[in-house]
């Protein structure tokens, strides 16, 4: 049986660096679940490949087609921030497992849209210092860096997978990301085909 697997954590907690590396594994064979946002595109970001880029007029196209699989909203330092799954055709459960990005509120919506047993879960785990000092760095070689913003999602992050958070939703099992290939070894393990070449 196919599964979606709901790759979480907090920012820069190294979720984007595990993903590419998962995706560029042909042996696993998994699919992309690209997101679609309306937040403005970072350096070096390509439309497609990390999100969809839309802007609100698309989203409320998407609503009304009724094709949004779950969406989340952020109030910014620059206003509203919409990322979302949209039913594009693109998962179907008969054919392939995928990989996607995701929040805890969408790991949920996913679990409810697709069922639990289809949904397989993986949060990413890294002391805060560490993650404080990427998301630092990352943001200075921007061209417009934004701290405001940096902090406002380093803060909120503590909510959003918070420890009760995270038990509600069942998530039990923690990947720790302070060696990177270690921590890409033990996520393979849970994947299908990765579980006999290890």
């Amino acid at each position: 049986m196919s599964k979606i697997y709901c790759l979480m954590g907090k920012s820069c907690s190294g979720k984007d660096t595990i993903f590419r590396e998962l995706m560029d594994d042909n042996s696993l064979n998994l699919k992309p679940i690209v997101l679609y946002t309306t937040r403005p595109k970072r350096e070096n970001e390509i439309d497609g490949k990390e999100y969809f880029f839309i802007d609100e007029s698309e989203l409320n196209e998407y609503k009304e087609m009724d094709k949004i699989i779950e969406m989340r909203e952020y109030d910014t330092i620059d206003g509203k921030w919409y990322y979302c799954t949209i039913d594009d055709g693109e998962i179907d459960l008969n054919k392939n497992d995928y990989l996607g990005i995701v929040t805890l509120e969408a790991y949920k919506s996913f679990r409810s849209n697709f069922g639990e047993d289809k949904i397989v879960p993986i949060y990413i785990t890294l002391d805060d210092g560490i993650r404080l000092q990427r998301a630092l760095k990352r943001e200075m070689e921007q061209v417009t860096p934004n701290y405001n913003e940096l902090c406002r999602r380093f803060i909120a992050d503590n909510e959003d997978f918070s420890e009760e958070k995270l038990e509600s939703s069942k998530i039990k099992e923690r990947y720790c990301n302070y060696e990177l290939q270690k921590c890409i070894d033990n996520i393979k393990k849970i994947l299908p085909i990765a579980k006999n070449i290890i």
